[in-house]
């Protein structure tokens, strides 16, 4: 007979199969596996020699292995028990959806006749039989009682279906997701209770419209709150169905209305550039190229020189476009393709031009608040949102290199090529800022989050800025860096938000700018005439709409804040 192993060291009751690779823990497990007459072998330590067990040791674990066996038979009759009881169900659920199909609910035609609203106009219908339509967002089964809580866009409501109209094959079978028409009478939730909107609609006829599968292929097995990032960016179009995305994009709704309302109230007229260009204007190397009938073309970075053209024929002027930049840059607050909201205004000072920006943010904000609706979405998504203060602090970029090496703030170093520099034993070199150093994301959201409050970082030097921005006179006999009258306003948790600078307003200015930038002059002859024909001090500004939500919404990255984020790699859904 072949002995059975047992290591009370290293073995495993769970998993041992009594051989020397595989020994059991307890003696009691191995006379219980392998019963009574079994020839054992045991030992303490995962160093000692196999031995005999001890008559006593042997009796203690037969008294052992009988309560194994009890505890066996105990848990195949609950199997038993559970197997029956869930078989009884499944035949009980059976026929009783064999009877429910026998079940057709009617519209009662006595009954007054139902309104048809949206749940957002609710509020004047309480008492009235009405009729709505929408997806089910939450379903619950109580005791016979239905509860689903409708969606249909504008709001929830929830929804109680008893009596016939819960016993219907349609009702027993509902899944959520599924899109329906509820008719009923709308009142106040029973007392003690809550429901969305303060309303309740006891259903005396509905019927589904389009079904949602079950089992495999359910909503929330495609898709829950711990569903991996790639996941969820591969199933956008069901993310969009939640609660918190769907308000993100109802207050973005709101933004793009408050943002109009206050770029018109300050004269700005909105126009509308083309996507399709054929000039850059931050840079080529982020230019989305494409070919356009056998010509080049790219998909525009930014509308601010077709702003440029308006302002002599409308004024001061806007657009909200979308823009494209090309950049491998995969951070919280980076998208390929993103909404930009853009400024130009004629006869104006770099101050003139802060102060306007200011104004327009804090406008906008305002707007928001005043707006009740607005206003929850932001208590929703962002509960300690306040708006901000005024004046915005200015900080210029001098002073903010000075401001981040007195706290020790450094950036990694880098070659003639740009590439960060490391020592011997890998690892980034780390200096301190000075003047002429692009400030790193990381340092300026350090500053920016450090200090609380909107700031406008102005005055960058011109070898790092785009070729169209007008530089700070340098007085006579003056030499070193040459800065700009440029601005980017950092907002807390997100970081740089506008973008913006006064314009090159000389011509001659202007041509050496695209010389020195080997920029041919050729395609921006229509914009090289806005200095030709009757030039003027005029500035401008970029804002991402998409970085001002994930501000105002406290949400972690710019990708929630846009309907179908693209970035590198990703171009679905």
């Amino acid at each position: 007979m072949a002995s059975i192993y047992v290591d009370e060291a290293a073995g495993s009751d769970a998993n041992g199969t009594g051989t020397t690779e595989a020994p059991y823990q307890s003696l009691a497990q191995a006379i219980f596996a392998h019963g009574e007459g079994a020839s054992l072998q045991i030992r303490k330590t995962a160093d000692a020699e196999y031995k005999e067990p001890s008559p006593s040791s042997v009796k203690k674990a037969k008294k052992g292995a009988q309560g194994l066996e009890k505890k066996k038979k105990k848990a195949e009759e609950l199997a038993e028990q559970d197997a029956k009881k869930q078989g009884d169900d499944k035949e009980k659920r059976e026929k009783l959806l064999e009877e429910s199909k026998k079940i057709v609910l009617q519209e009662d035609t006595s009954l007054p006749t139902a309104t048809r609203t949206k749940i957002a106009l609710l509020a004047p219908l309480s008492g009235k039989r009405i009729r709505v339509f929408g997806w089910v967002n939450r379903l619950r089964d109580h005791q016979g009682i239905i509860f689903v809580v409708l969606r249909d866009g504008t709001g929830y409501l929830q929804s109680v279906l008893s009596g016939r109209a819960a016993q219907t094959y349609e009702a027993l079978t509902l899944t959520l997701e599924s899109s329906v028409e509820l008719v009923g009478v709308l009142q106040e939730p029973p007392e003690g209770k809550t429901a969305p909107g303060g309303h309740e609609l006891v259903v005396d006829y509905w019927r589904v419209i389009g079904a949602a599968p079950g089992a495999d292929e359910a909503f929330s097995n495609k898709l829950n709150e711990n569903s991996d990032a790639s996941i969820q960016a591969e199933l956008r179009h069901l993310v969009l169905r939640g609660e918190t995305a769907s308000s993100v994009l109802r207050l973005r709704a709101y933004l793009l209305s408050a943002f109009r309302e206050s770029l018109t109230r300050e004269s700005l007229i909105e126009v509308t550039p083309p996507c399709l260009v054929q000039t850059q204007v931050e840079g080529g190397a982020t230019l989305f190229k494409l070919d356009y009938y056998g010509q080049p073309a790219f998909l525009t970075q930014s509308s601010q020189l077709y702003l440029e053209t308006c302002l002599p024929s409308l004024g001061d002027v806007f657009c909200v476009q979308e823009s494209f930049r090309a950049e491998n840059s995969h951070t919280r607050r980076h998208l390929s393709e993103y909404t930009h909201l853009e400024a130009e205004l004629a006869f104006i000072n770099f101050q003139d031009l802060m102060a306007h920006i200011e104004e327009i943010i804090c406008q906008t904000v305002d707007k928001l608040l005043a707006n009740p609706t607005a206003a929850a979405l932001i208590k929703q998504l962002n509960p300690t949102f306040k708006a901000p203060s005024r004046p915005f602090l200015r900080m210029s970029y001098v002073d903010a290199i000075k401001w981040l090496n007195e706290r020790g703030i450094l950036h990694p170093a880098e070659d003639a090529e740009g590439n960060a520099i490391k020592d011997e034993s890998g690892q980034v070199t780390m200096v301190e800022h000075k003047v002429g150093d692009d400030i790193a994301e990381a340092a300026e959201r350090q500053m920016t989050d450090e200090i609380g409050t909107p700031i406008f970082l102005h005055g960058f030097p011109a070898e790092l800025k785009a070729f169209y921005m007008k530089k700070v006179p340098q007085k006579e006999g003056e030499s070193g860096p040459v800065f700009t009258e440029s601005c980017d306003l950092l907002m807390p948790n997100v970081g740089e938000i506008v973008g913006g600078s006064m314009r090159i307003p000389g011509m001659e200015e202007l041509l050496a700018a695209y010389k020195r930038e080997g920029i041919d002059p050729a395609p921006y002859y229509w914009f090289t005439d806005q200095r030709k024909y009757g030039t003027c001090e005029h500035g401008g500004y970029g804002l991402g709409v998409e970085r001002f939500l994930a501000w105002l919404a406290n949400r972690y990255t710019v990708r929630e804040c846009s309907l179908y984020p693209r970035w590198p790699g990703r171009a679905t859904p």
